[in-house]
């Protein structure tokens, strides 16, 4: 996949799986993959995302996933499902600003695969997605969570922790 100049649109199409399993009780919907997680065919790969270490905090464990499998274990560990709302657009690099020409996500799927009782979204965008395209599809509420991302200044690390661990703490220590 080429790199995107500043300013130019690239249409993309998602270009991975949703990580779940039968036991998944939390979905963590994005927007959709940055140019890093594209390259790396993996979310949230971007290495100043705080997405990791966020999880790796909230269920208590020192060692943040690095690789693609520790990650997809660490999730499955801990009955996290993720995806993203879109499965193709036109967007500007990594610029969730300038999405467009959505192709929503067909969330039914997992859904009805995993006992789901969490839908949340990573950033203000993923939830206003969610509920245009998703919502009236799936039926299901979604909490609107900060973002993670780095572009996300106004939220420090602590802040994330607490305003995510005041969301879904119960699911998730529940969950493992």
């Amino acid at each position: 996949m080429s790199l995107v100049m500043a300013g130019e649109y690239q249409h993309i199409r998602h270009g991975f799986d949703a990580i779940y399993d039968g036991s998944s009780r939390i979905l963590i919907l994005g927007t959709l993959p940055s140019v890093k997680s594209r390259e790396q065919q993996f979310y949230y790969g971007h290495p100043q995302n705080r997405f990791w270490k966020l999880l790796a905090a909230l269920v208590e464990e020192s060692n943040v996933p690095a690789s693609v499998q520790e990650k997809m274990g660490f999730l499955l560990k801990h009955r996290i499902a993720i995806w993203d709302v879109i499965a193709e657009c036109d967007i500007i690099g990594s610029s969730d600003s300038s999405i467009k020409n959505v192709v929503p996500t067909d969330l039914t799927g997992i859904l009805s695969a995993a006992p789901i009782q969490g839908i949340y979204a990573n950033g203000g965008k993923a939830y206003e997605l969610y509920m245009k395209y998703s919502y009236e599809k799936t039926g299901r509420e979604i909490i609107k969570l900060p973002s993670t991302s780095p572009a996300n200044a106004a939220f420090q690390m602590d802040r994330l922790i607490s305003v995510w661990g005041s969301k879904i703490s119960g699911l998730i220590r529940g969950g493992a």
